[in-house]
């Protein structure tokens, strides 16, 4: 044999292997291709273009690749062997080709082509795609027979060669998305993103004044009490009712006081004339219902009712906003903070403040399925009104009551015995 062709020989195999190394690239990069990426990356870019035309097909890509690789692979081993021939002999040739063959391919068009790929997926697989698309169209009859074959045999063993790949996120999947890529949203954008994927999950109970704090006009008052609560009240609508807040007839708004006062006399049939017709939901209508609900009556008010038709509390459209973009109000000037944290690390809580908003302002997580303020958690545990001061251990949460009357416990101070979680663990 002619001294120069192991040459030629050693130039086929390194082609081959690089060849070889360009197909592993391709496969790693173009399905480690972000797709929502590239969606918005399509509207820039060519190369975004063309591998979303290629992704669009998955069977056939892949196909295609792997014709290729399995294609060169198999030729580099033949010219291996043959050059194991010409330098070990026959005996000695399979085992030197095989082992030698192995380790190349593994180094140089395996690993290093494929964790490239895997770390700039849109570099590799944008230039790939100039040489992948019009390959795929010169080999298309060899395509659609493998794919034919494969689908065959796909269909056999009891699976569906026509199934689209779901890249759609659900909920879990949306928060786990942010999680992973909350270093590049504001604070902001990502707590308002959550509390968007929250409200279906929370329903107008948890949110709503309940009905012992509800502020209402009783028609049963005399004139001047009604008026002294219209022009005194702090809230722009008032629920009307007579004589038990359950018999709600309408809803007062503050803009109707001017009306009234023009009047030459005030009259409890002039108030309830002005007054608007009552929209009533039930408590356990969530969140986004009652906001798409609210659009749709175009109301901002609701009387929030139990199953027997019982007022429980009141909702507004800004407590719902509320809820998404945070406090956006004023506190009135005899509202008190209803958790306030101490130096030794525990929270002193009123009783009224419902578990949701001891969750939010300390980070824990105490259950919300159950009751819907500290009061009600505590008497749960307890199953009754403490005659003094006790404690108790709910979980990771210490309770020692501080304040108490003859129907509820006023005041309590929690401590959460969980030492605080690190950046580390909330990334796990």
């Amino acid at each position: 044999m002619d001294g120069s062709h192991p040459w030629v020989l050693w130039l086929a195999l390194v082609a081959l292997l690089a060849v070889s190394a360009f197909f592993s690239g391709s496969e790693t990069g173009m399905m480690s291709l972000n797709r929502y990426r590239l969606r918005h990356q399509r509207k820039n870019s060519a190369g975004a273009r063309r591998a979303a035309k290629l992704l669009a097909m998955p069977d056939r890509l892949i196909s295609l690749i792997l014709i290729g690789n399995n294609a060169v692979n198999i030729l580099a081993a033949i010219i291996a062997n043959m050059l194991a021939i010409m330098y070990v002999g026959d005996a000695a040739a399979p085992w030197v080709a095989t082992i030698s063959l192995t380790i190349a391919v593994l180094v140089f068009s395996e690993v290093t082509p494929k964790t490239i790929a895997a770390q700039n997926p849109e570099w590799f697989a944008f230039k790939a795609s100039h040489i992948l698309k019009p390959l795929l169209l010169i080999c298309t009859p060899l395509v659609w027979m493998v794919n034919s074959l494969t689908n065959a045999l796909i269909s056999l063993l009891g699976f569906d060669p026509r199934k689209d790949r779901d890249d759609g996120l659900d909920t879990e999947g949306f928060r786990s998305l942010m999680d992973v890529s909350g270093h590049k949203m504001s604070d902001t954008n990502q707590g308002m993103l959550r509390a968007i994927l929250d409200l279906d999950t929370v329903t107008v109970e948890d949110i709503m004044i309940p009905r012992n704090e509800v502020k209402g006009l009783n028609l049963e008052d005399n004139i001047d009490d009604i008026m002294n609560n219209i022009l005194s009240s702090e809230y722009t609508r008032q629920p009307l009712y007579e004589g038990d807040i359950n018999n709600v007839v309408g809803i007062f708004h503050a803009r109707k006081a001017s009306h009234l006062l023009r009047s030459e006399t005030v009259t409890h049939q002039a108030i309830r004339r002005f007054s608007e017709e009552t929209y009533f939901i039930p408590e356990t209508t969530t969140l986004t219902n009652q906001l798409i609900n609210f659009k749709k009556v175009k109301q901002r008010f609701a009387v929030v009712v139990d199953e027997y038709g019982e007022v429980q509390g009141l909702v507004t459209l800004e407590d719902i906003l509320e809820e998404i973009v945070g406090d956006f109000t004023t506190n009135t000037a005899d509202e008190i903070d209803e958790v306030t944290s101490r130096e030794d690390g525990s929270y002193l809580i009123d009783g009224a403040a419902t578990i949701r908003e001891i969750n939010k302002a300390t980070g824990w997580s105490l259950p919300t399925d159950g009751p819907k303020t500290l009061n009600g958690l505590a008497l749960e545990q307890l199953q009754s009104i403490p005659a003094g001061n006790v404690s108790f251990t709910l979980g990771d949460y210490r309770f020692e009551t501080e304040l108490i009357n003859e129907t509820k416990i006023k005041k309590a101070s929690v401590r959460c015995m969980r030492p605080p979680a690190t950046v580390k663990d909330q990334v796990q």
